[in-house]
């Protein structure tokens, strides 16, 4: 228990993120007006796990002052990875056909944690030099 503490303690806004899209991905999705927009559920997925990734990224980067990548790779990109991976099995699964789960969805995840690892490479390069 003491470790899920540290965890809260060191990575507030990104524990509440990670809740979030677990509460999300098992709701009913409303109809809106950007129904109509081609992809919109791709960008929404891009744009979840860009901003989730990259607050993991500010985050560890605020607390640590030593990079290690390993690390960095294990919770910050593959982890989030396998984390839409399971939603998606579980959406086809386990939702009586309100949500279904899609490929297309955890390739869009994968985009947008992808991005946040270079723009979190990046800010860590900038960060190292200055």
């Amino acid at each position: 228990m003491k470790i899920n503490i540290h965890l809260i303690r060191k990575y507030p806004v990104s524990c509440l993120f990670l809740a979030t899209i677990w509460v999300l991905c098992f709701c009913t999705t409303p109809h809106t007006p950007l129904d109509n927009v081609a992809f919109i559920d791709k960008w929404t997925h891009i744009v979840m796990y860009l901003g989730t990734c990259l607050t993991i990224w500010i985050e560890y980067l605020r607390t640590h002052k030593k990079l290690n990548s390993g690390r960095l790779f294990v919770w910050a990109w593959l982890a989030p990875v396998l984390m839409s991976g399971l939603i998606e099995i579980l959406q086809a699964t386990c939702t009586g056909g309100r949500r279904s789960g899609d490929w297309l969805d955890f390739a869009a995840n994968t985009v947008g944690v992808t991005l946040a690892a270079v723009i979190g490479i990046l800010a860590a390069r900038y960060r190292a030099r200055h």
